[in-house]
């Protein structure tokens, strides 16, 4: 006997919407097998265009969503803007940020400034002891607080042959310098060296031996000779503060030894020609203006080296009394 395999049953379905909803849908096939599917499942084989795309396209007949005022809303905080705490002396320059720095090593009495007060680059504490002690050495002192000391010939012409060497480096490095931030402090009129070389040369006319350079003189010379190749801005810290240093300390110990040990003799490294505070301004205000184009770690660095500077300064004025 023969069986006939029975034929799947198919019927086809049509769907109809309203006309108002404008939705055009293809006739689906809809197959069913009462064989193959169990519980009379459907299986849907195709469908039309996809409704979703189609009723995308119909207006919105629904009233629209009522507007919610709100009256009582908080205020807008902005943010803060917080900037950073300037230096001491900052808006004035370079050179007064480096006077603070200078006040601080000369704290020998007591004085505190404010704990907030920022004095960036100074030295750690044996550099201030070191600066204190060298302030401390007053030689007109009678009330016993001080260092009362006895000048020496000797170390006398030390510290004049250390000055000469110093100041003869940085004078011959800012001229014969290709960097054009040395060339604004050639010429200034504050300048030693030949000072210095005229006084040697009358004390040793006076009979006095005039000794080699020695190891202060020589260790600053050599660093500001490897300081100005590396850093322009470093190095003018140095030679700013060697010429303040000098006008504002340096003569004044230099003319009481001269009273002391030399009679009274008026030596030429302490006289200027014009008025040497002008000068001094002159130099001040060049610096200042380079400064504003450096970084603030830059300036940072020159505060260092200003510490720096007022040792090895200290150093050679301590040779008087060696």
């Amino acid at each position: 006997m023969l069986l006939r395999a029975r034929p799947m049953r198919q019927s086809l379905l049509h769907f109809s919407f309203p006309a108002t909803n404008s939705i055009a849908l293809k006739p689906c096939i809809i197959s069913t097998t009462t064989r193959k599917i169990r519980n009379a499942q459907t299986l849907i084989i195709c469908c039309s265009d996809s409704i979703t795309s189609t009723a995308s396209s119909v207006p919105d007949t629904s009233p629209p969503s009522p507007i919610i005022s709100v009256t009582n809303a908080p205020p807008v905080l902005k943010k803060r803007i917080r900037y950073r705490k300037q230096y001491p002396g900052e808006s004035t320059g370079i050179t007064e940020e480096m006077r603070f720095v200078a006040m601080r090593l000369r704290n020998i009495n007591g004085k505190k400034y404010p704990e907030d007060t920022k004095f960036s680059g100074t030295s750690d504490n044996s550099d201030v002891e070191e600066r204190k002690e060298e302030e401390n050495i007053n030689l007109d002192d009678k009330s016993g607080e001080g260092c009362t000391w006895q000048p020496i010939m000797e170390g006398f012409l030390k510290y004049m042959v250390d000055s000469e060497l110093v100041f003869s480096t940085v004078e011959r490095i800012v001229d014969e310098s290709s960097d054009v931030s040395y060339a604004y402090f050639r010429k200034t009129g504050l300048e030693r060296a030949e000072a210095y070389s005229k006084d040697l040369e009358w004390l040793n006319q006076q009979g006095f031996m005039i000794p080699d350079p020695s190891s202060p003189g020589l260790s600053y010379a050599k660093y500001l000779e490897e300081l100005s190749e590396k850093s322009a801005p470093l190095f003018l810290c140095h030679f700013y503060n060697i010429y303040f240093s000098h006008i504002a300390g340096g003569q004044v110990i230099s003319r009481k030894v001269s009273e002391k040990i030399l009679e009274g003799q008026e030596l030429e490294f302490y006289r200027w020609e014009g008025d040497v505070q002008q000068l001094l301004k002159g130099v001040r205000e060049k610096l200042n203006m380079l400064g504003e184009h450096w970084s603030r770690d830059e300036k940072n660095r020159c505060l260092r080296e200003a510490t720096k500077s007022f040792r090895f300064l200290g150093q050679i004025v301590r040779l008087i009394i060696l």
